[in-house]
């Protein structure tokens, strides 16, 4: 068993997407009502979002690299790459409530994809959300934190997209959602009242330039909000950065069966108890001594952080560990041994205590605390003690694997379980890693795994050749 703590999650815009259902819930019940509100929508969206198409960059090569560098930032390639496809070329299919969407080509080929676009088209498109024919983006765009994205940023953005990146002649798919669901008005109105205009972002809120360079990267081109942030019943992000309040990072609703957890200062069920060299090795490996990344961190690692300068990754650490915990009531961890004990005298009467025995302890060993770097410690986890515990379910049914980088070459996986454990046995070894070693989780039941079972995709592994099944 591998349980780990996602700082962001499965491709970081799938929390976005969600603003799609609101969107659409708003066609349906306002019809023709709302039109004329969409037009004043698009009037006042920026024509040009403080730079002219004038100023668009050459082939400078310089200019080309930065531009790469600030794409791995963002992580772009995750969300408009489909398995086995092109980079770049889009086709990722987003699940949403109401429909199937699509990320799209934005190679710079010239006919499918972003290859005739101005500078001041793409830069509209990326920091307001509006595409070159007046059209609102889905907000699985996460335009609402790259609207304090730099002019200098945005220009070697673009260099590296138009000059840097193989055009790829492939057309973009149509989203899958019946009408009135698929009319795209309700997206203008929905940037006009969450999405903020375009702006510099203000370096003069942080006491130095690495807790400014830190922020910058965090609330911008890295979007942790997008997935780490809660969100209303319209879907929009409760706070787009720490000045809006202290729902910032405070951890979001699942996706895709995974919950993104607070990176607020919280001691068990943020990120308190790390250091900032902890969250350095964390986003450069996906591994630390109290976690391992699994779901759609595992993705960011391999695409992005792994690849950030270590003065970059410093400086998003620095300002994460700046956010003060949102529960002051909230007490530190504290290791507890019985558990341990029980388990090494051979008392594995507790429920969930013999499938932990049998199949968790060779890995995360019977006093929870795991092999650092390798297997996860499961006791003082934020993620085994948060108030939802999907995470924990979701990795139980499906397994994980954390793979490799530069500097922790090493792949290692977690087999699934769901295939051989019942509902109930789930349930109880949850219950057991959340409420042993001093962990304090929350109960979790049967039905409350079943609900996680019919979202997730449970394999049996394959047998040897003449072996059988019982």
């Amino acid at each position: 068993m591998s349980v780990s703590m996602t700082i962001t999650s499965s491709k970081r815009m799938h929390r976005a997407i969600r603003s799609v259902w609101a969107a659409g819930v708003c066609a349906a019940l306002l019809g023709p009502l709302a039109i004329d509100a969409a037009q004043a929508a698009a009037t006042t969206a920026p024509a040009s979002v403080a730079v002219q198409a004038s100023r668009a960059p050459t082939s400078d090569a310089a200019l080309i690299a930065h531009g790469e560098y600030l794409a791995r930032a963002g992580d772009c390639i995750a969300c408009h790459s489909a398995p086995s496809g092109k980079p770049f070329a889009g086709g990722l299919k987003f699940d949403t409530p109401i429909g199937a969407i699509y990320s799209t080509n934005i190679t710079p080929e010239r006919n499918t994809g972003i290859g005739s676009w101005t500078f001041a088209q793409f830069d509209r498109a990326v920091r307001a959300g509006v595409r070159p024919n007046g059209d609102t983006l889905y907000p699985a765009m996460p335009y609402p934190s790259y609207a304090r994205l730099s002019d200098d940023d945005m220009h070697a953005l673009y260099a590296y997209f138009m000059h840097g990146v193989a055009p790829v002649k492939q057309s973009n798919r149509p989203v899958d959602i019946v009408w009135p669901l698929s009319m795209r008005w309700p997206l203008g109105i929905w940037r006009y009242l969450f999405a903020p205009d375009p702006k510099a972002f203000d370096a003069t809120h942080y006491s130095n330039p690495v807790l400014a360079r830190g922020a910058y990267l965090v609330q911008g081109l890295g979007h942790c909000g997008a997935c780490h942030t809660p969100r209303s019943v319209t879907m929009e992000e409760l706070a787009l950065d720490d000045l809006d309040g202290s729902s910032y990072l405070s951890g979001g609703a699942p996706i895709d069966g995974w919950v993104p957890s607070s990176l607020r200062g919280n001691p068990r069920t943020g990120v308190g108890a790390w250091s900032e060299a902890d969250l350095v090795q964390f986003l450069k490996t996906g591994r630390t001594a109290h976690a391992a990344a699994f779901g759609g961190m595992t993705d960011v690692v391999q695409h992005s952080a792994q690849y950030m300068s270590d003065a970059d990754v410093t400086a998003m650490a620095r300002y994460i560990k700046t956010l003060p915990s949102t529960d002051p009531a909230e007490q530190p961890y504290a290791f507890d041994d019985t558990a341990a004990r029980a388990l090494r005298t051979g008392d594995a009467s507790a429920p969930g205590a013999a499938v932990y025995r049998d199949s968790c302890t060779s890995c995360h060993r019977s006093d929870g605390r795991g092999y650092t770097g390798v297997f996860p410690a499961l006791g003082g986890n934020p993620v085994v003690q948060g108030k939802d515990a999907t995470s924990v379910i979701h990795v139980l049914l499906s397994g994980s694997a954390l793979k490799g980088t530069k500097t922790a070459p090493s792949t290692f996986t977690m087999p699934a379980f769901g295939w051989r454990l019942s509902n109930q046995e789930v349930a109880d070894v949850t219950n057991f890693v959340r409420s042993s070693w001093g962990n304090t989780g929350s109960t979790v039941s049967a039905s409350d795994v079943a609900k996680v079972r019919k979202t997730v995709t449970v394999t049996a592994p394959e047998l040897p050749p003449g072996a059988t099944r019982h």
